[in-house]
């Protein structure tokens, strides 16, 4: 159907499997309460919004978890242009280079309103991936999701115009296409980092915003709402 295919599109359609034999939803890893359980050398922080969680070049020691709020990542060219890498919340990873030999960071990470972040040192997280197979297919599929997704954002930057970029960005903030229900309420982000994350001008995400709302696809109040009826512009050709 195309709904499903609007949904592949931005970002893999996460469905919940059945146990076999008994019909039964499989419960979902809790990474978060599993490094707790299996006593982990861990810290957690809270981040206020913009407070850097790391920056650009510093020391690679840690992988962070997010357990509530978000995060922006985001890299400086020489010139002074950023670039939005990815825009991550709750139930995600970040920093896992250090685990394949990044020693320093080659981004930054900041976070885009109150967060409580989990930081695990390397070593601690290089031997847990090793002894506890749950955690590491479950790390292993955080991978691969992000994987997919990068390739889906260079496919998207490539072949879509600006309108429908603007459209699967405002999709994955909305968590549409993941296993959790989507929020509707779109975190607070500036018509600036929506620019950045598309590749576009604000003026161009400012006039796309403005038609959303008027076809019924997007609202605003104060805060802004993500309805369904805006997968017509990644289904329409």
């Amino acid at each position: 159907p195309a709904g499903r295919r609007a949904l592949a599109k931005i970002g893999g359609v996460a469905k919940a499997r059945k146990a076999r034999g008994n019909g039964r939803t499989a419960r979902v890893f809790d990474p978060e309460a599993f490094l707790e359980s299996a006593g982990v050398a861990r810290t957690v922080r809270e981040y206020a919004k913009e407070d850097p969680v790391f920056s650009q070049g510093d020391p690679a020691r840690h992988v962070f978890y997010v357990q509530k709020g978000g995060v922006k990542l985001s890299v400086v060219s020489e010139a002074g242009q950023e670039a939005i890498v990815a825009m991550l919340s709750g139930g995600d990873f970040f920093g896992e280079g250090c685990l394949a030999g990044q020693t320093v960071r080659i981004a930054t990470a900041t976070a885009t309103g109150a967060s409580t972040i989990m930081a695990v040192k390397k070593e601690a997280m290089v031997r847990v991936l090793h002894e506890e197979h749950a955690f590491s297919d479950r790390f292993i599929q955080h991978m691969l999701e992000r994987n997919i997704r990068i390739e889906e954002d260079l496919i998207d930057q490539l072949f879509n115009s600006s309108e429908k970029r603007l459209a699967r960005a405002l999709l994955l903030l909305a968590r549409y296409g993941r296993q959790d229900k989507p929020q509707r309420v779109v975190p607070k982000i500036s018509q600036e980092t929506l620019a950045s994350m598309i590749g576009t001008t604000r003026p161009r995400v400012n006039f796309f915003l403005n038609k959303f709302r008027r076809l019924g696809f997007i609202e605003y109040n104060g805060e802004l709402k993500i309805n369904s009826s805006l997968l017509t512009v990644i289904l329409h050709d």
